[in-house]
C-alpha cells in the first residue's frame, strides 16, 4: 500500500511496496479529502492511479454533505412550487379545480385562476412551510444516503442492484420521519383556495396562514370509529387527551412509508446506473467532463487500483447536461413507481379538512378514490408531476453533485 501525505491512498499492482513513504498524519486521516499529485511510481517507475479516500464518518463530512443536500432540496423545489400547488389541488379533488382536471390544459387554466384570485403569491402558497421542511428532509436525505451506501456498499465489489436501490430507499425512510408534519401542513396550506373576497379570510390568507393552519391541525377531533388505524388507537390508549392531537400531523404517514420506499429507492438506483451508462468508454468522452490537469496524460499508462476501495468518490463529474439528464429520469421513474401512494396519502393528509376531521385509513382512501374514477384515479396529476419531478429531482442531483465539489467532497 502507497500512501502520501494528502490523505490519498494508492495500491502497487503487485508487490504493495511501502518504502521510503511518508505515513498520513492524524490530521489528514481525518480530513481525507485533500488532492495529491495524480502518479506516483512504484519500483519498476510505474504510474500507479490514486483513489480518494474520504472519511465518511466524520463530523466535518456529515455537516458539509448535509449542507450539500439542504441547498439542492430548496433549490429545486423552489423550481417548480407553483406546479406543486396545482398539483396538490388537482390530488386532493379540491372541489374548487375539479372542472380543471384531466386535460393538460386544466394546468394553466388552474395557474390563471390562481394568479386572478390571488397573484403570484397564490402560486408560491404553502412554499415557506415546503422550504422549512425540505431544507431538513433532503439534509437528511443525502446525509443518510451517503452513510448507509458507506455501509452496504464499502467497495466497489458490492456494487449491486439491490444494495443501490436499499441505500436509497433506507435513506428516503429515514429523512421522510422526521419532517412529515411540516409536510402535512404544507399540503393543507396549498389545499386551501380561500381567497381574499371571503369574509374573515383575508388577513390570515395574505400572512400563508401557517400558524392558524397548524392550531386548526391540532384542535381537530376526529370522531373514533371501529375502523380508524390500528396505531391510532394505541395512542388513544397510552397518550393523554392532550397528546393525542399530535397523530393528526401524521395523517397518510402509512402509504407515505410505502409511497417512499419505490421512489428514493428507485430515484438513487436509477441515477447511479444512468451515471455508469454515461461513464462507459463508448459515452464518456461526450459525458465526462475532461481532465485538465497537468498530469493527465500520465493517466494513460497508469496501473489500475485493485484494492478494496470505492472509485465513486474519485471519479470526475459528469458534464452538466449529462448530469441534469441523469437526475431527470431518475425523477422520471421513481415517480411512476411511487405516484399511486403519493395520492392515497395526499387524500388522507386532507381528510381532517373535508370529512370533519374523520381519518381516513389506507384501504378506505384506497375504495374512495377507486370508487370516484377506478384505476385512472390512483394517476390523477401524473402528468403535472412529470413536470414537476423531472425537472425537480434533475436541479436536486445536479446542484448536491456541484455542491460537493464546491465544498471539497
Amino acid at each position: 500500500m502507497i500512501s502520501n501525505e494528502a490523505g490519498y491512498t494508492a495500491a502497487n499492482n503487485e508487490d504493495n511496496s511501502t518504502s521510503n513513504v511518508p505515513s498520513l498524519t492524524p490530521a489528514l486521516i481525518k480530513r481525507g479529502v485533500q488532492i495529491s499529485p495524480l502518479a506516483n511510481c512504484n519500483d519498476q517507475s510505474t504510474p500507479v492511479e490514486h483513489v480518494k479516500i474520504i472519511d465518511k464518518q466524520s463530523f466535518e463530512y456529515v455537516i458539509r454533505s448535509g449542507i450539500a443536500g439542504g441547498v439542492a432540496g430548496s433549490a429545486a423545489k423552489t423550481l417548480i412550487a407553483p406546479l406543486d400547488r396545482i398539483k396538490i389541488l388537482f390530488q386532493t379533488s379540491n372541489p374548487d379545480f375539479l372542472k380543471f382536471r384531466g386535460t393538460f390544459s386544466g394546468l394553466f387554466k388552474a395557474s390563471k385562476q390562481i394568479w386572478v384570485n390571488d397573484g403570484a403569491y397564490g402560486l408560491f402558497q404553502g412554499h415557506s412551510v415546503t422550504l422549512l421542511r425540505i431544507f431538513p428532509y433532503a439534509a437528511i436525505k443525502f446525509v443518510a444516503y451517503e452513510q448507509i451506501r458507506t455501509i452496504l456498499i464499502p467497495n466497489d465489489n458490492y456494487e449491486t442492484a439491490v444494495r443501490r436501490f436499499l441505500a436509497g430507499s433506507l435513506s428516503g425512510l429515514a429523512s421522510v420521519f422526521f419532517t412529515y408534519p411540516l409536510d402535512l401542513v404544507r399540503v393543507r396550506m396549498a389545499f386551501d383556495t380561500k381567497h381574499s373576497s371571503d369574509s374573515n379570510s383575508s388577513a390570515q390568507h395574505k400572512r400563508g396562514r401557517l400558524v392558524s393552519t397548524v392550531h386548526n391541525i391540532f384542535k381537530e377531533t376526529p370522531p373514533h370509529k371501529v375502523n380508524d388505524p390500528s396505531w391510532l388507537k394505541f395512542l388513544r390508549q397510552i397518550l393523554p387527551p392532550s397528546l393525542v392531537s399530535i397523530s393528526n400531523f401524521y395523517r397518510g404517514f402509512a402509504p407515505t412509508i410505502l409511497g417512499m420506499i419505490p421512489y428514493a429507492g428507485v430515484s438513487f438506483y436509477t441515477h447511479d446506473l444512468i451515471h455508469d451508462v454515461f461513464r462507459s468508454k463508448l459515452l464518456s468522452k461526450y459525458t465526462v467532463k475532461p481532465d485538465n490537469s497537468s498530469s493527465a496524460e500520465s493517466r494513460k499508462n497508469v496501473v489500475k487500483v485493485k484494492e478494496n476501495v470505492n472509485s465513486r468518490d474519485s471519479r470526475r463529474p459528469l458534464r452538466a447536461y449529462a448530469q441534469l439528464i441523469a437526475g431527470g429520469l431518475a425523477g422520471m421513474f421513481s415517480q411512476t413507481a411511487a405516484y399511486p401512494f403519493e395520492v392515497i396519502r395526499r387524500r388522507m393528509q386532507v381528510g381532517g379538512a373535508i370529512n370533519n376531521g374523520q381519518f381516513l385509513s389506507f384501504k378506505d382512501t384506497l375504495k374512495l378514490i377507486f370508487k370516484e374514477s377506478g384505476v385512472r384515479g390512483y394517476f390523477v396529476g401524473l402528468s403535472i408531476g412529470y413536470m414537476k419531478v423531472i425537472p425537480m429531482v434533475a436541479c436536486s442531483f445536479y446542484v448536491y453533485e456541484r455542491a460537493k465539489l464546491a465544498l471539497s467532497i
